[in-house]
């Protein structure tokens, strides 16, 4: 043992100081993701509250110096002391990993919440908080900087007495937190969900900075408007929205589902109104009673003959948009991040619950039944089409021989942590591209104009298509069920399209694609936006990119606004000669590259987002420009 590495240099972190030292450990991340984890944590703690049946209304406000508000209606934290501790309960709340009112004791019968460190970890990672209580006609008041205590837990004042409930207002630690700026529509996007998972809780976000805004989510109908928003931008196949409710072994089931015109399935899942991305027990049950109750009923009113194969899963869901949320005391979830439930009982409470309504529904509403399996057969017939064309673009092994796409420029290098392909649209800038790569670690696979928009196509025209073909071809992982990212062939694709309209609908197509049939390869980070520039200067045969027009101005600035510049817009990459699209875009050492990201916790609203961009209907998409068009830079028409 070396002399320095004894007992003494073994540390012992006391308190919260643990947090402020590994705070990714508590919330992810220091990014702005970990920034807004922050109130999502305060936010869940009142909402088990409404989930308790004590609290109706959530106010979370954004206040001018960027700290955040979040007041509500419930029984306020307690007040008393807590014996163990010696403390004020409240005291210990704030001051003290995984203390609370969520292990048992009868406080709560289902949470949310991270693991129950939620409000002391906000207070550990917050330059200040204070925490107001109102109880039995007393306001109470506390206040911690960076998780320690200020002052002994005081009465401030008098409330009336039917007042009851907390107020907690934070400034996140610029120590510790890359930025410390709240985005109001991120926060929107997860409050509005939370809504919509507790049926009559209202919550009000305000923003107080200088954009004054204000949105209320209240949702009576919970779940059922949950789908109804989800599909605004398809056409339903049918009016309803289907509902069922139900407890089973302690178990509380709320399932909501609608199909529409669209080939995709969206399906979303909670736990005590956690998202659980990667699904679990509870979607299983799910999908178990629907596949049944569906074959029942189709063998028994003769929609399916007995010599067709019964339908799949997948055919059922092709177009259904649902959501299941199950409430259960003791969740099991598999790993730290609550991705995935566990408990067994979860599945057998969904598949009791979802085939006993679903058999009745279908049974009272023939007509609507009938849509149903009509639309499940035509994709089960889609289906098997495209099973023939999914064939020749599955991975084959060294032995099969599966030839690459033969437009596909290769890269000599083998090691897949080495090597970038770029997706370039058309053959003149796929060709400059060509010459301009590095041919050891870039691969350049040219595609002929717009490809197919796969959010309108099924999947036989889908895998039919050449352009798809030779993407999957090249990639080497497969797509959906065949999907294995470790047979990826390059650890950077790069989307390089002109700086222009069709360019970005290019770009938005081809996303579209690798979300919907391998958003693996987004999560994981292995997607990229290419930036071209915009423009070129030259004065005194010296040259300058610049990338947008503010860095035009500040170019122009710099070097002087005279005659001798000659500026050069360019409209596509096709005009840059090999040494232009090499120095400006394709050079490790010097080009800018935008990395694709995917947050899991806003999955329903990045669905409705490349619905409403790419499908069928013009109204929604109408509003999401009208709506967005702010943010817009740089728009060449």
């Amino acid at each position: 043992m070396s002399a320095e590495y004894g007992a003494d240099q073994i540390q012992i972190l006391e308190g919260l100081e643990a947090v402020r030292k590994r705070p990714g450990m508590y919330i992810g991340s220091t990014s702005s993701r970990g920034l807004h984890h922050l109130v999502y944590e305060i936010v869940d703690n009142s909402v088990d509250e409404a989930l308790a049946g004590y609290c109706t209304e959530i106010n979370v406000i954004i206040n001018a110096d960027n700290s955040i508000t979040v007041i509500d209606n419930g029984r306020g934290i307690p007040v008393g002391i807590q014996k163990k501790a010696g403390l004020p309960a409240v005291e210990v709340v704030f001051t003290v990993l995984h203390a609370g009112g969520k292990f048992g004791g009868g406080g709560y019968k289902v949470s949310g919440g991270l693991h129950g460190v939620g409000a002391s970890v906000v207070n550990a990672l917050s330059e200040w908080l204070e925490v107001n209580i109102y109880q039995d006609g007393k306001e109470y008041n506390q206040r911690y900087e960076r998780g320690k205590v200020m002052y002994p837990l005081r009465v401030v004042g008098d409330c009336p007495a039917d007042k009851h409930g907390t107020r907690v207002t934070f400034l996140p630690d610029k120590e510790i937190f890359e930025e410390t700026i709240y985005d109001f529509e991120t926060l929107r996007v997860r409050l509005q969900e939370t809504a919509f998972l507790t049926k009559a809780l209202r919550i009000t976000l305000k923003d107080d900075r200088e954009e004054k805004q204000e949105k209320v989510f209240h949702y009576e109908g919970g779940i059922k408007e949950f789908v109804s928003y989800l599909n605004k931008g398809k056409e339903p196949l049918y009016e309803q929205v289907l509902y069922c409710e139900g407890t089973r072994d302690n178990v509380y089931v709320e399932v909501s589902m609608q199909h529409n015109d669209s080939y995709t399935e969206n399906i979303y899942t909670f736990v005590n109104n956690i998202n659980t991305p990667e699904g679990g027990t509870h979607l299983t049950g799910f999908k178990n009673a629907l596949t049944k109750t569906f074959n029942d009923y189709a063998r028994k009113n003769k929609l399916l003959k007995d010599s067709e194969p019964s339908l799949s899963g997948e055919d059922i869901r092709e177009g259904l948009t649902a959501i299941i949320s199950v409430k259960i005391e003791e969740p099991q979830f598999e790993g730290q991040t609550k991705q995935k439930l566990g408990n067994t009982e979860a599945r057998i409470a969904v598949d009791s619950v979802v085939s006993e309504q679903l058999t009745y529904f279908l049974e009272q509403n023939p007509s609507v039944a009938k849509a149903m399996c009509e639309k499940s057969i035509l994709a089960q017939r889609a289906r098997a089409a495209a099973r023939k064309a999914r064939d020749l673009t599955r991975r084959k092994t060294a032995l099969e021989g599966m030839a690459l796409p033969g437009k596909l420029a290769d890269c000599s290098n083998k090691d897949p942590e080495k090597c970038e392909i770029y997706i370039v649209e058309g053959d003149s800038a796929g060709g400059s591209a060509k010459t301009a790569r590095s041919r050891d670690t870039q691969a350049i696979l040219p595609l002929r104009g717009k490809i197919l928009n796969v959010e309108k196509a099924r999947l036989d025209r889908i895998y039919g298509n050449a352009e798809i073909k030779a993407m999957i071809t090249a990639f080497g992982t497969g797509v959906h069920d065949d999907f294995d990212i470790s047979k990826l062939r390059y650890h950077k694709i790069i989307i390089m399209t002109d700086a222009d309209v069709d360019g970005a609908h290019i770009s938005t197509l081809l996303l579209t694609f690798l979300y919907r049939f391998m958003p693996e390869l987004i999560k994981q980070g292995h997607v990229y936006l290419a930036q071209p520039p915009l423009y070129k200067i030259e004065k005194n045969k010296k040259v300058w990119y610049a990338y947008s027009d503010q860095e035009l101005n500040s170019i122009l600035t710099e070097i002087g606004r005279d005659n001798n510049n000659k500026i050069q817009r360019y409209k596509g990459l096709g005009e840059m000669d090999a040494e232009q699209l090499w120095e400006t875009t394709m050079d490790p050492e010097r080009r800018i590259l935008l990395r694709v990201n995917m947050d899991e916790d806003v999955r329903s609203e990045l669905d409705l987002t490349f619905t409403t961009l790419m499908g069928d209907q013009v109204e929604p998409r109408r509003e999401f420009i009208e709506a967005n068009a702010k943010y817009v830079q740089n728009l060449d028409i």
